[in-house]
């Protein structure tokens, strides 16, 4: 399968294409097994996910998390990309909100991510303060 997140013209990874295939095919995929195959495609072998509340090692455990924050908040929860991302050097971010489909948003933040050929090696997941 051809490697679709490098922009061979640009020499960088195409940080959009796969930081919004994370947000989609990883934090909104409710289904184990294709959260698992897109887990295989986007990350590396060994991934590390630094979350507020500490690091989550490797593909199975990233998507323990996913299921779960999914699970607790219900069938119309997803993540919405907000613009493109940016990146350059192997740093990629792109920021999000967070909701029930077609409610109020509950979290918003930004995904900083590391990505070594072309897959996501870390991610960092941060979180923006509560709005007063």
């Amino acid at each position: 399968m051809p490697d679709t997140t490098t922009d061979p013209a640009a020499g960088e990874p195409d940080y959009d294409r796969l930081l919004r295939a994370n947000l989609a095919r990883v934090f909104n995929e409710r289904d184990p097994a294709g959260r698992a195959a897109a887990l295989d495609e986007l990350f590396v072998a060994e991934p590390v996910m630094f979350e507020p509340t500490g690091p989550v090692r490797g593909r199975a455990a990233i998507s323990e998390v996913a299921g779960r924050l999914l699970d607790h908040f219900g069938p119309g929860f997803r993540f919405v990309p907000e613009g493109r991302a940016v990146g350059h050097h192997g740093l990629g971010t792109l920021r999000w909100t967070a909701g029930p489909e077609g409610g109020p948003v509950a979290v918003t933040g930004m995904d900083a991510a590391e990505i070594v050929d072309g897959r996501i090696a870390r991610l960092w997941v941060l979180l923006d303060p509560p709005r007063a």
